[in-house]
């Protein structure tokens, strides 16, 4: 069903982007900055896009564009309320839903996607399932990171302390 995901800032740039069937090109987001040239705001850009091999559906929230890429006819209304449930489980785990808290937390963004679909269809969209499955970041955690070193993933010179 939903082949690819793309998020979009509201300057145009494509930050993030998670494919589960096969790799969608970006080209195809241009049929969508086309659309968003066209409308006079942000919130009237189409949310069904039509190109000659996908269709593009879109919510725009929190000022950035979720867009997911389909190849074959699905109810759109199925795929839209997908995006809007993405948009209140990255709420849920982060406290609010925008670009520099999603770019902070990559990692648990693909993993909370790879688990809400499989193989492009949904599975878990439910947050205290998806809470159970994939612990949600926590203070206590990234204190524990940057002390041990491996804030964002990377190991880093440990600190020492001298009692």
């Amino acid at each position: 069903m939903i082949h690819s995901l793309f998020l979009i800032n509201s300057s145009g740039d494509i930050f993030l982007e998670k494919h589960w069937k096969s790799v969608v090109s970006r080209s195809v987001c241009d049929y969508f900055f086309e659309a968003q040239e066209r409308a006079t705001e942000a919130e009237n850009v189409p949310p069904v896009i039509p190109t000659p091999h996908h269709y593009l559906l879109s919510v725009y929230r929190h000022k950035i564009f979720f867009v997911a890429v389909i190849q074959t006819e699905v109810p759109p209304l199925f795929v839209i309320e997908f995006l809007h449930r993405v948009v209140d489980t990255f709420q849920d785990y982060f406290g609010v839903c925008s670009e520099p808290v999603i770019k902070d937390n990559v990692v648990v963004v693909y993993e909370v996607l790879e688990e809400m679909l499989d193989n492009g269809f949904p599975l878990a969209t439910e947050s205290n399932i998806l809470k159970e499955l994939i612990k949600p970041p926590t203070i206590l955690r990234t204190v524990v990171n940057t002390i041990t070193g491996m804030e964002k993933g990377k190991p880093q010179k440990a600190a020492v302390f001298w009692v």
